[in-house]
C-alpha cells in the first residue's frame, strides 16, 4: 500500500524546465514546442520570482504538472539568484526541475544574427561577436550545471522541434535520457556530447559503388558494416563500457547521456553503430534511448 502510495506522488510530480542558453541559439522555438507539448510558458521570468511561482504550481493541486521558464540575459541583474531559487525550489516542493541549455558555436551564431539584422543584448551598439563572447563568459557557471543540452550549430528549426518533443514528450521521474547521435568529423564533434566514440577505422561502405548512395540505416549497408570482425570486438568492448558506465551516470542524478558516434562524413559507419547501439540499449526501466543522425542526409541536401 505504501509502495502504492509514492508511486502515485511520484506520477504527479509537476516538471518544471528552466530554458537558458545563448542568445540566437533556438530558445524561442524550444519553448514554442514545449508549448505544443502541453507545457504553461513563460517567457523571460525573472530567477527572483521562480520561488513564488512554485508555489503558484503547488497550490494548483496538479492542474499546472508540466510547466517550462525562458530565463535569459536580459535579465542578467537576477542572473546571481537562479542558483538559490532552483535550490529553494528543490528543498520546498515536490517537482522534478530540469535546466534545458542551448548552445551553437560562435561563428553560427554570428551568422544568425546577420541574417536576421538584430543586435546582440549584449553588445546593442558593438559587434555581435563581442556581445556573444561576453555572454559565453556569463553564462559558463550555468551551463556546466545544466541537466539537458542542445548544440543546434547543424540544426534545422523542424529538427530542433523534433529534438525538443523527442526528449521532452515522456518526461518520467528517474529515469535517464539516452541519446545516441551519428555525426562526420568533417562537420564537426557535436559540443553537447558526454561521450565520443571515434568509427573511421572501420571498413568504410563509401568505397563500394552501390552502398555510396545509402545511408546506414539501410539494411545492406549495417549489415556491412557489422560483418567485420573488428567492428565485433569494437561492440563487444564498447558495449562492456556502457553497461557500466550508464548505470553510473544514473547513480550520480543525471539526467541525460549524449553518445556521439562519428565517422569521416556520418553517413555510413557512424549510422549504422547508432542504430546498433540504439537497439541494444535501453532494456533497464531507468533508461530511456533514443537515436539522431545529424549528418546523415546533407549529401541529399545539395541535390
Amino acid at each position: 500500500m505504501q509502495e502504492t502510495e509514492n508511486e502515485n506522488i511520484t506520477s504527479a510530480m509537476a516538471n518544471l524546465i528552466i530554458i537558458t542558453g545563448m542568445s540566437g541559439a533556438g530558445k524561442t522555438l524550444a519553448v514554442q514546442s514545449l508549448e505544443d507539448l502541453g507545457f504553461f510558458c513563460v517567457d523571460n521570468l525573472p530567477p527572483v520570482l521562480i520561488p513564488k511561482f512554485g508555489e503558484l504550481i503547488e497550490q494548483s493541486n496538479g492542474k499546472i504538472a508540466k510547466i517550462a521558464l525562458v530565463i535569459d540575459l536580459r535579465g542578467r541583474e537576477f542572473f546571481t539568484a537562479l542558483s538559490e531559487s532552483l535550490l529553494y525550489i528543490k528543498e520546498h516542493f515536490t517537482m522534478r526541475c530540469e535546466i534545458l541549455f542551448l548552445d551553437a558555436t560562435d561563428s553560427v551564431l554570428v551568422q544568425r544574427y546577420k541574417e536576421s539584422r538584430r543586435r546582440h543584448p549584449l553588445a546593442p551598439e558593438g559587434m555581435p561577436l563581442d556581445g556573444i563572447r561576453l555572454e559565453r563568459k556569463l553564462l559558463e557557471e550555468l551551463k556546466d550545471s545544466a541537466t539537458q543540452l542542445i548544440d543546434t550549430s547543424n540544426t534545422k528549426p523542424g529538427q530542433l522541434k523534433e529534438t525538443i518533443i523527442s526528449r521532452f514528450s515522456h518526461i518520467e521521474p528517474n529515469t535517464l535520457s539516452v541519446n545516441i547521435t551519428s555525426f562526420g568529423f568533417k562537420y564537426g564533434i557535436p559540443i553537447d556530447a558526454d561521450l565520443v566514440f571515434d568509427v573511421r577505422f572501420l571498413p568504410n561502405p563509401h568505397y563500394v559503388d552501390h552502398l555510396r548512395p545509402r545511408t546506414g540505416q539501410d539494411s545492406e549497408v549495417y549489415e556491412y558494416v557489422l560483418k567485420w570482425a573488428e567492428t565485433q570486438l569494437f561492440l563487444t568492448k564498447l558495449m562492456d563500457m556502457l553497461h557500466f558506465l550508464i548505470p553510473q551516470y544514473y547513480k550520480e542524478g543525471k539526467s541525460q547521456v549524449i553518445i556521439a558516434i562519428g565517422c569521416t562524413g556520418g553517413k555510413h559507419r557512424s549510422v549504422a553503430i547508432a542504430e546498433y547501439l540504439g537497439k541494444m540499449l535501453g532494456v533497464s526501466k531507468t533508461e530511456n534511448v533514443s537515436v539522431s543522425h545529424r549528418d546523415s542526409d546533407r549529401d541529399r541536401d545539395r541535390h
